[in-house]
C-alpha cells in the first residue's frame, strides 16, 4: 500500500470509529431518560447505584487494552515478525482473562460487602451481575485491539454499536415488561443490569464473526516461545491501566456518589426511601452531563491524531494551533452547553422527567459539561504529546477530592452539596491540567480576546432565554399538557439560544475559515463568518 492511500485508509478508518462511538454514546444518554420514566427515581437510584462498575468495563475494553494492543500489534508488523505477532495474541489473551477473571471474583465475591457499604444490601445480587461483564471483556478487548491494529476499525465500531443497541433494548423492554407484573425494583434492576451482559455478548460474537472471516490460517497457531511476555504485560500495566483513568473522570464521579451519597444522606436523618428518591433525582444529570460532554468532544477531539503527527514530525508553530483550536472548541461548546442547560433547566426537566425537582441541583452539575469537555480533550493532548501517567494520577486524586468532599458537604447541603463536590473536583484537576500544559508549552495557548467573546455570548444568551420563557409562560395556561408545553419551550429555546450563542462568537473574529474546516460541520459554520476572515 502506498503511503499515500495508507493514509486515506487510515483516516477513513479512524472516521469509521469516531462515528461509531459517537452514535453509541448518544444512546447511552438517551436511553436513560425512557427508563426513568418507566422505573421512576426510585427505580433509577437503583440503576445508577451499580451502573459506574459496569461503566468501568466498559472503558477497559474500549479505550484501554485495546489501545495498547493495536500499539503492539503496529509495532511487530513494522518489525515483520510473524512469530512475535502469535506471542501478542497468547500472551494478550492470558492476561487479559486473568485480569477479567480478578476482576470477576473481587466483585462477585465482595458484593454483599460492597452493597452493605454503601447501605443498601439489596444491591448485592446486581453487583454480581454486573460482575459477569468482566468475563466477557477479554474478548471484546483481545479482538478490537487487533482489528485496530491493522487499520481495520469497522469491526470495533460495529461490535460498539450493537452491543449499545441490544443492551439498549434489553433494558427497556425487561422494565416495561417487569414494572407491567408488577415486580419489585430490584428486580427490575437486576434486569437492566442482564442488558449489559446480553450487548457485550454481542460484541464479542459479532468480533468473533469477523475474525473469523478474516484471519489467515496460522494466526492462532501456538507460539514456540514467550521471550516478550514481560514486555507485553509491562505495556498493559503501564499503559493501559493508566489510559483507562485517564478515560473516566466523569465514571469516577458517579462511582464516588455510589459510595457515599445515599448512605451520607441516611446518616444525615433522611428516611431511607426518601434519600433513593433524592439521589435519583440527582441521577437526572447524568443524561444531560454525557450528551453535553459528547457534542462538545466530538469537535475537539476530532483534531488529537492531528496533533500526534505535528508532535512527531516537531512541526511546534502547526503544533500550537492544532492545541489551541482543540482546547477553543471544546471551551466554545462547553459554555454554550452549560449556560445553555442553566437557562432552561426547569422546562427541560419536566420535558424529559415528568416534573422539575431538583432543577437547582441539575443547574449546578451542568457545569461538569464544561469542565468534563476541557479535562477530556486535554487529557487527550497531553497523552497525544506523550504524557501518560500524569492524567491518570491527576484524575484519581480528583476522585478522592470528590469523595473526601462528599462527606464535608452532603451532611450538610444534601444532593446540593454532592453537585458542589463534583464541580469542585473537576476544577481541581482542570487547574492542574492547564497548569501542565502551560508548563509544556512555555505559555499561555488563548488569548484573553476569546475569552471575552465566549463571557459575552453567553451572558447574551442567557438574557435572551429568560427573556423567551417569560414571554412564553403563558402556554402552560393553555388546554395541553405541562409536559408537552415544556418540551416546546424547551426545544424552541435551544434553538434560538444556540443560534443567538454561535451567531456572535462566529462573528467576532474568534476562528477563522481554514480552523473551522477542520471541525466537524466546519464548512457550515464558516459561512457565519465575516466576509474578509472567510480568506484570512
Amino acid at each position: 500500500m502506498q503511503p499515500k492511500d495508507q493514509g486515506k485508509y487510515l483516516f477513513r478508518g479512524t472516521l469509521i470509529l469516531t462515528v461509531g462511538a459517537l452514535f453509541t454514546k448518544i444512546l447511552s444518554a438517551f436511553y436513560r431518560v425512557p427508563f426513568q420514566n418507566i422505573v421512576g427515581d426510585v427505580g433509577f437510584y437503583i440503576y445508577q447505584q451499580v451502573y459506574p462498575f459496569y461503566g468501568i468495563a466498559v472503558v477497559l475494553s474500549t479505550y484501554g487494552f485495546p489501545v495498547v494492543i493495536s500499539k503492539l500489534y503496529a509495532e511487530e508488523i513494522m518489525k515483520k515478525e510473524k512469530s512475535n505477532l502469535r506471542q501478542l495474541f497468547f500472551v494478550s489473551m492470558l492476561f487479559l482473562c486473568g485480569f477479567g477473571f480478578l476482576c470477576f471474583v473481587f466483585l462477585f465475591a465482595g458484593a454483599g460487602w460492597l452493597a452493605r457499604y454503601m447501605n443498601d444490601p439489596q444491591l448485592a445480587r446486581l453487583l454480581q451481575l454486573n460482575a459477569v461483564v468482566f468475563l466477557i471483556i477479554p474478548v471484546i478487548s483481545l479482538f478490537r485491539g487487533f482489528f485496530q491494529g491493522s487499520g481495520y476499525m469497522l469491526p470495533t465500531a460495529v461490535s460498539q454499536v450493537g452491543e449499545q443497541f441490544i443492551r439498549v433494548i434489553t433494558i427497556l423492554v425487561s422494565a416495561v415488561y417487569l414494572v407491567h407484573f408488577q415486580y419489585s425494583l430490584y428486580t427490575v434492576g437486576s434486569g437492566a443490569v442482564i442488558g449489559s451482559i446480553t450487548g457485550g455478548l454481542t460484541a464479542a460474537l459479532i468480533l468473533l464473526f469477523f475474525w473469523l472471516r478474516t484471519r489467515k490460517k496460522d494466526a492462532l497457531q501456538k507460539p514456540a516461545l514467550f521471550q516478550q511476555s514481560g514486555r507485553i504485560i509491562k505495556a498493559f500495566i503501564l499503559y493501559a491501566l493508566p489510559i483507562c483513568i485517564s478515560s473516566m473522570p466523569l465514571i469516577l464521579l458517579q462511582l464516588a456518589d455510589s459510595l457515599n451519597l445515599y448512605s451520607l444522606l441516611v446518616d444525615a436523618g433522611t428516611a431511607s426511601h426518601r434519600a433513593k428518591e433524592l439521589k435519583g433525582v440527582y441521577d437526572r444529570g447524568q443524561p444531560l452531563i454525557q450528551l453535553g460532554t459528547v457534542v462538545a468532544t466530538s469537535m475537539s477531539l476530532s483534531l488529537v491524531p492531528l496533533i500526534t503527527k505535528e508532535k512527531m514530525q516537531n512541526n511546534s508553530g502547526i503544533l500550537k494551533e492544532k492545541i489551541e483550536l482543540a482546547l477553543k472548541s471544546s471551551i466554545l461548546v462547553g459554555v454554550g452547553a452549560t449556560i445553555g442547560l442553566y437557562g432552561i433547566i426547569n422546562p427541560t426537566n419536566r420535558m424529559l422527567f415528568e416534573n422539575t425537582e431538583g432543577s437547582d441541583v441539575l443547574a449546578v452539575l451542568g457545569a461538569l459539561i464544561l469542565l468534563g469537555s476541557i479535562i477530556i480533550t486535554i487529557t487527550a493532548i497531553l497523552q497525544g504529546l506523550g504524557h501518560i501517567i500524569f492524567p491518570a494520577v491527576t484524575i484519581l486524586t480528583g476522585f478522592m477530592c470528590k469523595y473526601l468532599l462528599n462527606h464535608l458537604l452532603v451532611p450538610k447541603l444534601g444532593t446540593m452539596g454532592a453537585a458542589i463536590a463534583s464541580v469542585v473536583s473537576l476544577t481541581v484537576i482542570l487547574v492542574v491540567f492547564m497548569i501542565k500544559l502551560h508548563t509544556i508549552m512555555g505559555e499561555f495557548i488563548i488569548n484573553k480576546h476569546f475569552y471575552a467573546v465566549i463571557l459575552t455570548a453567553s451572558i447574551l444568551m442567557l438574557i435572551v432565554l429568560n427573556v423567551y420563557l417569560f414571554i412564553t409562560d403563558f402556554m402552560y395556561e393553555l388546554r395541553f399538557s405541562d409536559r408537552i408545553t415544556a418540551g416546546v419551550q424547551a426545544l424552541s429555546a435551544v434553538i434560538l439560544g444556540g443560534a443567538t450563542y454561535m451567531v456572535m462568537i462566529l462573528r467576532s473574529n474568534v476562528f477563522k475559515e481554514s480552523e473551522l474546516s477542520l471541525l466537524p460541520f466546519g464548512s457550515k459554520l464558516i459561512m457565519f463568518l465575516p466576509k474578509k476572515k472567510r480568506r484570512d
